[in-house]
């Protein structure tokens, strides 16, 4: 085994990886993929912009290039770097973004999503229409705060719920997903106060990460079992 997942958060605030590490911790298995969480130093702060999505790509294939995984996660939803990283392993390259709203698929009929910044929102449809789920999506409306601002816990909250309402309410989603690896601690409250599923990206990116690398131990195994 000793297979290892690496979940990469893009942006260089440590409190956002500790979040993301603590959100997938319940995933590993004794024996199991291990699950490592770091943080791309060279980042900034949050990912809040088109130029800081393209500005992580080099840092980003970087990173990848010299720490050896079964499986990449970019654990931040404008999925920075992906089709690039994609190009620089032959290993599994998932973007949460990306996995997060196919997750969202398979569980409600409309999702919606809960945005950090207005800002964000045209990378993020842009993201849905190049997917073909244009006719899934129910909406996707933001809290107003940035990536830094989401260590306060009240605050965030309060929004988070307001805005999950309105996307049930006004927009009809049966399904939300955070839009942000830095969400991922309030997954559960949310999902308990809004009454409908909550999807947290990274929780769904890294599942599908250990779903691929199990696949790939199991291939070899059966193949050296024909040898």
């Amino acid at each position: 085994m000793n297979a290892r997942i690496l979940i990469i958060n893009p942006n260089s605030t440590q409190a956002v990886t500790d979040g993301i590490a603590t959100a997938v911790a319940g995933l590993t298995v004794p024996g199991g993929p291990r699950i490592d969480c770091v943080t791309l130093a060279e980042g900034p702060p949050g990912i809040e912009s088109q130029q800081h999505v393209d500005g992580v790509i080099g840092p980003l294939c970087n990173l990848i290039k010299r720490e050896p995984a079964d499986a990449y996660v970019i654990a931040c939803y404008s999925d920075p770097g992906m089709h690039s990283a994609r190009e620089v392993t032959d290993k599994p390259v998932l973007g949460i973004s990306e996995c997060g709203l196919l997750t969202a698929c398979t569980m409600g009929e409309r999702f919606g999503v809960v945005s950090i910044l207005p800002g964000s929102i045209p990378r993020h449809l842009r993201a849905v229409r190049q997917m073909g789920l244009w006719d899934r999506m129910a909406g996707d409306r933001a809290l107003g705060l940035g990536v830094v601002e989401l260590a306060d816990r009240a605050r965030v909250f309060e929004r988070m719920v307001a805005v999950a309402r309105d996307l049930r309410d006004k927009d009809g989603a049966d399904v939300l997903v955070l839009g942000c690896a830095g969400m991922a601690y309030l997954r559960a409250d949310l999902e308990r106060e809004a009454g409908i599923p909550v999807v947290d990206p990274t929780q769904a990116a890294a599942s599908m990460a250990l779903g691929r690398v199990l696949l790939a131990q199991s291939e070899t195994v059966s193949r050296q079992a024909a040898e």
